[in-house]
């Protein structure tokens, strides 16, 4: 089993090196200033990016949020030389300034989102993420409470299941899959990933699926998202972070798939432009920018980090640093 195998072997960082510089000028200037640089790793999982974050600034303390109970345990074995220095909180990464100030922070120096699912989901073959093995239909990062991913193939009406596959899988066959789902579980309720396989496999073409990879690929995709509410939560979540950001402090986030990275993208970009009205003849102090985008576009993982790490070849990084405070009275 892939849980006897220690925490460090099981997770390799994505991006680690990079995420850590471009999160280091913002703990540098804490430093400088002479205060503990506070950063929030907003998806914990097993602990990767922390441990690197924490090895490299011994003075850094960081705030670990995952919803995945499993994720935290593993994650505070791996960091407990460094429980001084952490607070590891169970929650979801919308919640990231509820949490900061609930632990009596004012503001953060950092924040660092590893979106999707992780790498333990996966290999944990009882949470039913993956179409390549058999188990039971869950899918939940949060095994303690929601829907799972059987409660949605069993009951939402077709037009529903045609929606949320297209949508949130981008399957161009989500109609014909709808259709053979609701067909088959009038005969027995959907329990197993490998039932729900079957369903999609009789209905993709097989042209499509050499061409496009497994052909329940984009399926469980779609309700991995719909299950976990993802990419609502992610249009709460960046916004939380940069409510708590001080000035100087960066916001780092990897996203693997094209709906994440247009939600990061037009979160950042709004943030990095004048909100000043179109003729406006001056700009005043409340319509400056104020994040700076620190990446040109997305930058994605080097050809030797997809050979070490196969799981990071889809990754897109996108970086913010807050340039001005807000006029909340926000940090400085």
């Amino acid at each position: 089993m892939s849980e006897d195998r220690p925490t460090e072997d099981r997770h390799i960082p994505v991006l680690r090196d990079r995420c850590i510089n471009l999160l280091a000028p913002g703990i540098e200037a804490a430093e400088a200033a002479g205060r503990t640089a506070v950063v929030v790793d907003a998806t914990l999982g097993m602990g990767g990016h922390t441990e690197a974050m924490l090895e490299r600034f011994p003075a850094l303390h960081v705030i670990g949020i995952d919803r995945d109970q499993q994720a935290l345990a593993l994650a505070g074995e791996r960091l407990a030389a460094y429980q001084d220095r952490t607070d590891l909180v169970h929650a979801v990464y919308d919640e990231v300034a509820d949490v900061v100030r609930d632990l009596g922070f004012d503001f953060i120096d950092g924040a660092l989102f590893d979106l999707g699912v992780s790498s333990m989901q996966l290999d944990e073959r009882e949470r039913g993420f993956a179409y390549s093995y058999d188990a039971p239909l869950d899918m939940r990062m949060d095994t303690s409470r929601g829907r799972t991913a059987a409660d949605i193939v069993n009951t939402y009406d077709e037009a529903e299941l045609v929606s949320i596959i297209r949508r949130w899988g981008e399957e161009k066959f989500a109609g014909r899959i709808a259709s053979a789902i609701v067909a088959a579980r009038t005969k027995a309720p959907f329990t197993t990933t490998g039932e729900l396989v079957e369903a999609i496999r009789s209905v993709v073409p097989a042209a499509a699926a050499r061409t496009g990879g497994h052909p329940a690929k984009r399926t469980f995709q779609a309700l991995r998202i719909e299950v976990n509410e993802e990419l609502d939560v992610l249009e709460r979540a960046i916004p939380s972070a940069l409510s708590v950001l001080g000035v100087g402090g960066r916001v780092v986030v990897m996203s693997y798939h094209s709906l994440e990275d247009r939600i990061v993208k037009d979160i950042f970009a709004a943030g990095s432009r004048s909100s000043a009205p179109k003729g406006f003849p001056v700009e005043l102090e409340e319509h400056k920018a104020q994040l700076k985008r620190l990446t040109k576009g997305t930058e994605v993982p080097t050809e030797q980090e997809i050979a070490e790490n196969p799981r990071a070849a889809s990754a897109k990084l996108r970086a913010v640093e807050r340039i001005r405070a807000t006029m909340d009275g926000a940090r400085s």
